[in-house]
């Protein structure tokens, strides 16, 4: 975590005086961070960062993505005891949101088997580092991390310059180093972006049988090995093994960042 996005965190939520603090004397003291629920992991090495801004000892006591059982503790701090609940709110926060991506990232890269999950970029503005990193975390892929990233044509550009124009002025704009994806919504979109040479075709919003038959078609006319297929859209993690099974090379949902749970954590201070 950078140290102006610890300050700026920390800004947001000590405030200009910090008047509930300001009570507290300048004392050593133990506290523990507890994981209320079971959950798979994230978020400590960003916790430990923002501790350490605020000059505390601390521990953790599991790796990042390792299971945790309910009632556990999950990381141990010294130091003032003002600083220790100063940092409170922020860590449990982070440790919260990012645990609760990376454990529906394991429920559904279990559920994908050898597929790869991926997250998408429906993410909290000024917060996306830290999810993806939380799906990493998880097992996932993170996926283009801005619109810098991959050259993607989705529907509005076909919409705007039409398919085959979209792929040709891509072509010629993208770096040699940059994957070109198209989002299809059909097989003949399909078939025509395959023959046209792009890297990688993603199904949109198309259903686990209809993505079936688009890649049987593409093995057919010995094209399937020249391009990375993905599914994307209504996919969920109640379905997304159905889609994970339709033979593309990923899936991905942007269920993970917008379905995922807070995991409850909470600090307490020792007696």
């Amino acid at each position: 975590m950078l140290q102006s996005d610890v300050e700026r965190f920390l800004a947001e939520d000590l405030g200009e005086w910090d008047d509930s603090n300001r009570i507290v004397p300048e004392v050593e003291a133990q506290a523990y961070i507890l994981a209320r629920e079971e959950c798979a992991i994230s978020g400590l090495m960003e916790a430990a960062r923002i501790l350490d801004y605020l000059h505390l000892a601390h521990e953790a006591l599991f790796d990042e993505g390792e299971f945790v059982p309910a009632g556990a503790v999950v990381m141990s701090i010294r130091g003032s005891a003002r600083q220790i609940l100063r940092g409170e709110r922020l860590v449990l926060n982070i440790l919260s949101r990012m645990s609760g991506i990376t454990s529906i990232t394991r429920e559904c890269a279990l559920k994908a088997g050898g597929t790869k999950v991926a997250c998408t970029r429906k993410t909290t503005p000024g917060f996306r580092f830290y999810e993806k990193r939380a799906v990493m975390a998880g097992g996932g892929d993170p996926h283009r991390y801005n619109l810098s990233g991959a050259l993607m044509i989705k529907d509005n550009h076909i919409k705007l310059l039409g398919l085959e124009q979209a792929i040709a002025s891509a072509k010629k704009a993208a770096s040699f180093t940059k994957r070109i994806e198209v989002e299809v919504e059909d097989l003949d979109q399909m078939t025509r972006a395959a023959e046209l040479g792009v890297d990688i075709i993603m199904f949109d919003n198309m259903p686990p049988s209809e993505i079936r038959a688009g890649v049987e078609r593409l093995t057919i006319m010995g094209l399937r090995d020249r391009v990375i297929l993905e599914a994307s859209g209504g996919i969920t993690p109640q379905n997304v093994g159905q889609f994970a099974t339709t033979g593309v090379d990923v899936v991905s949902l942007g269920a993970l960042t917008r379905e995922a749970r807070w995991i409850d954590f909470s600090l307490e201070m020792a007696e």
